[in-house]
């Protein structure tokens, strides 16, 4: 397997970034030159890492080279700091995290690996604040991915977010600073809940067919995303949506659960491994 790690200065983010990439195995049955040069292209799964983490944490603490070499696939791991894969026009020179995986990452990696353009071909996934950037860029790029899978997030319907503070123990809550933050950064209540509303977003799309199928994982001891996760459930269990649901039993928000899930997102993305 070829793990390459790039380093270059990215337009959109305003610094140097770092990007992971997994490369498919050359068999040993096939020459150098014949198989570098054959022009093939790859699918590819675009993986996002979770709050305090960069790209090499799938690499470190799970077994996705492994699972990538057996299946063929072109694995690319950005480092998105905590901005929760959204744009942060205030944040020093500017960090657009939104523009810079579809507008940027993605021409980079399919014009200089032979990784396919084609959306049949592009998967996406992550782990709790990459899950949520996972689903953000699926429902906003419908044309770019063929399916997506979340990991151990979810987002909540914007009418249970708390505004006042009087529920604190809520993701969506000014009482965490996190959530304070990304509202200041949207531009208020309102242009927040607009650009952010997962949940309506969900909805709308599989009323008018736009939905692509979803794939969502979590463990039942997972004290952040759980209960976000069931009211979904429940709810899209009730409109038949092509949303596909796992719960692992006493599994928290942990690597131990992250390993089993991406497993389970590649079989649902139907992924066959060679062998």
């Amino acid at each position: 397997m070829a793990l390459v790690q790039l380093d270059f200065e990215s337009q959109y983010l305003n610094s140097n970034t770092t990007v992971g990439i997994i490369l498919p195995d050359r068999p040993r049955e096939v020459d150098a030159a014949s198989f570098y040069g054959s022009g093939g292209k790859y699918r590819v799964l675009w993986l996002l890492h979770g709050t305090y983490g960069d790209w090499s944490d799938w690499v470190r603490k799970s077994m996705i080279e492994l699972y990538a070499s057996e299946l063929d696939l072109i694995c690319v791991m950005p480092s998105a700091l905590n901005s929760d894969y959204a744009s942060w026009p205030s944040f020093a020179l500017g960090y657009d995290m939104a523009s810079h995986l579809v507008k940027e990452l993605m021409p980079l990696v399919q014009n200089w690996f032979p990784a396919s353009a084609r959306r049949e071909d592009n998967f996406i996934a992550g782990l709790s604040m990459g899950g949520l950037g996972a689903l953000s860029y699926i429902l906003r790029y419908p044309e770019l991915f063929s399916s997506g899978a979340i990991l151990s997030a979810c987002p909540a319907r914007a009418d249970s977010w708390d505004w006042d503070g009087s529920h604190p123990e809520r993701r969506n809550s000014v009482c965490n600073g996190r959530f304070v933050n990304q509202v200041a950064n949207a531009g208020g209540k309102d242009a927040y809940i607009k650009e952010n509303d997962l949940y309506s977003m969900i909805f709308r799309m599989a009323q008018d067919g736009t939905l692509p199928p979803l794939f969502l994982e979590c463990g039942t001891d997972d004290a952040i995303f759980y209960d976000d996760f069931r009211a979904l459930h429940d709810e899209a269990g009730k409109k038949d949506l092509p949303i596909v649901f796992r719960e692992r039993e006493g599994y928290g928000h942990e690597w131990r659960l992250w390993d089993l899930a991406i497993q389970d997102a590649l079989a649902f993305f139907g992924l066959q491994s060679k062998k």
